[in-house]
């Protein structure tokens, strides 16, 4: 397997599967996911290559866009992997990394570890915090025509995988039932040191929203 060759098909797999997902899902979102999985890499020794395709295919086919099949992308990249002959061990790895990525809900315990899954997770899951990760929210709020905010309706972060997945509470309780939740969810350093900062700048966008919205001034 010529790693660089590889890598060249598997972005262009990506590009041509997600060519016109939602905003928050697409290209974009699996390059800077594999950017920051690049970064997280440089302090951590695991398996580059497996880093580098599970990136580049952790969000093939999510769930969310699939009735809730968690089963679509997986198997969709192992299909594309087999047919570039990658070995069985990489690939399985690859799979193992996509079934457990995924927040959901944030009370599923994973039944796979591996440094290259914690160091995946966390590159995902910057890219849910931060700017880019209230952009991101409010994006896929908009595309399921959600309520910006809802006073009357509490954020619940006690939901089960099945709640979560079925989620349809106004967009501002997801910065409660996930953003906020994934400062203290990462794995490495790294990962760790970037989402304080991240997790900081959301606390600040949520105090002026608060105050824009009871019409009273910014402290």
């Amino acid at each position: 397997m010529n790693n660089t060759d590889i890598i060249s098909k598997t972005i262009a797999f990506v590009k041509e599967k997600l060519h016109q997902a939602e905003g928050g899902h697409d290209w974009f979102h699996i390059e800077r996911v594999y950017r920051n999985a690049l970064l997280i890499a440089t302090t951590e020794n695991g398996d580059l290559t497996v880093i580098k395709l599970a990136a580049l295919l952790h969000d093939i086919a999510d769930s969310k866009f699939h009735d809730g099949d968690e089963t679509v992308g997986p198997k969709l990249a192992r299909t594309f992997l087999e047919t570039q002959n990658v070995n069985e061990a990489t690939i399985a790895h690859v799979v193992k990394i996509i079934e457990n990525i995924s927040f959901k809900g944030g009370n599923v315990q994973r039944d796979f570890t591996s440094i290259e899954l914690d160091i995946v997770q966390d590159a995902d899951r910057l890219d849910a915090i931060g700017a880019i990760g209230i952009a991101r929210t409010f994006n896929y709020g908009g595309f399921k025509n959600r309520t910006l905010y809802d006073p009357k309706i509490a954020p619940n972060t006690k939901m089960t995988k099945e709640e979560y997945k079925n989620n349809e509470a106004p967009t501002l309780n997801h910065f409660y039932e996930k953003l906020l939740l994934l400062k203290d969810k990462m794995n490495t350093d790294t990962g760790k040191k970037i989402a304080k900062e991240r997790h900081r700048y959301m606390e600040g966008f949520l105090s002026q929203f608060y105050a824009e919205w009871d019409g009273e001034l910014f402290k």
